[in-house]
């Protein structure tokens, strides 16, 4: 029996959108797969997207940002949490090590913290890492003038560069200072809607249009309850009853901020979206041009979010032609990379 260890952030719902369903479709190519996942996110969280039994390790390897709200970053608090995070690299390198080495995986996958994989490459466990993104190009996005910056950044990119490969999910970041990132399509859970289903769990009327609200794993409370009430629009937020990719495979459209798994699985499932502006993101970019491209998107202001000044953006939105759904081609692509990373291991 293989045995995966995956170390998930907790820094939003984003990156387990990308982990799960590579790790679904991993465990039909080899049913007999192990799973041991670490994050901070609960059990709970994880069960509704990761399909059958794992072992959970309830704790976080990396943070990534400290946030003030769903959309605006704590610079100087983040600032401190990093700097004593490596105020003992090696040490704690040793001591993931060590963890590791007892553990006994036979392979790591990270998304996207740097610890497993520098202590994965210390115990001679072969590991990979996939994400849109990576935190040592944030860091030094936000923190290049820094003095304290370069041997934290170094750290962290020797890290990541000790991966046997990083897969960079599409719409990615260009990690040009990673000789070992490998560009895959996007990831994504495509889901069969099951509009009758979810409407009889949530007591949804079907004959609206459902716009779905979700801005995913942070604070910014928006006056839902507040906004104002046109009989053909039902205002529905994230309910625990219902998967939140099943909900959005059945919405009308969507109110989100920008991240990876909200805007590839809105255009992989053919939702329309309306966006927040995530002011300085350096993700940003890439993800609202691929989606201009693959979807059909409009930005909204703040205020507008507020005061929910939105029907009219929503009607112009369901005006604009629907584009060719892109495929989740990057689940297949990392499932080959996992197999071949588990295959590699048992034949040494």
């Amino acid at each position: 029996m293989a045995h995966l260890f995956v170390d998930v952030s907790s820094h939003g719902f984003g990156h387990l959108a990308q982990v799960a369903p590579v790790l679904n479709a991993l465990r039909t190519a080899r049913p007999d797969l192990r799973l041991t996942i670490r994050s901070g996110l609960p059990r709970q969280r994880l069960a509704l997207r990761i399909d059958g039994n794992f072992e959970h390790l309830h704790a976080a390897s990396d943070f990534g940002f400290v946030m003030n709200n769903a959309l605006d970053i704590d610079l100087p608090a983040s600032a401190a949490r990093y700097r004593d995070f490596h105020a003992d690299w090696p040490a704690r390198v040793r001591r993931e090590t060590v963890w590791l080495d007892a553990l006994a995986p036979d392979a790591v996958l990270s998304d996207v913290a740097y610890l497993p994989l520098a202590g994965a490459v210390a115990a001679g466990i072969p590991a990979i890492a996939l994400c849109s993104l990576n935190w040592a190009d944030l860091l030094d996005h936000y923190f290049h003038r820094e003095p304290w910056l370069r041997d934290v950044h170094d750290q962290m990119l020797d890290a990541y560069r000790g991966a046997r490969a990083f897969l960079r999910a599409t719409p990615g970041m260009p990690m040009f200072d990673l000789p070992n990132a490998i560009a895959i399509g996007p990831v994504a859970q495509a889901r069969t809607p099951d509009r009758a289903e979810v409407a009889r769990r949530l007591r949804l009327p079907e004959d609206r249009r459902w716009v779905v609200v979700a801005l995913g794993g942070f604070d910014f409370p928006l006056p839902v309850a507040d906004w104002p009430r046109r009989g053909d629009l039902l205002w529905v937020e994230a309910d625990p009853r219902v998967p939140f990719h099943d909900l959005l495979a059945c919405a009308d459209a969507l109110i989100a901020k920008p991240g990876y798994g909200t805007f590839v699985e809105a255009a992989v499932q053919g939702v329309p979206l309306l966006y927040l502006p995530r002011p300085g993101w350096p993700e940003r970019a890439c993800l609202i041009d691929w989606l201009h491209a693959h979807g059909r998107a409009a930005p909204i202001g703040r205020e507008q979010a507020q005061t929910g000044d939105l029907p009219d953006a929503l009607d112009a939105l369901w005006r604009l032609p629907a584009p060719p759904r892109p495929q989740p081609t990057g689940v297949a692509e990392a499932v080959g990379h996992l197999r071949a990373l588990l295959r590699d291991d048992a034949n040494c």
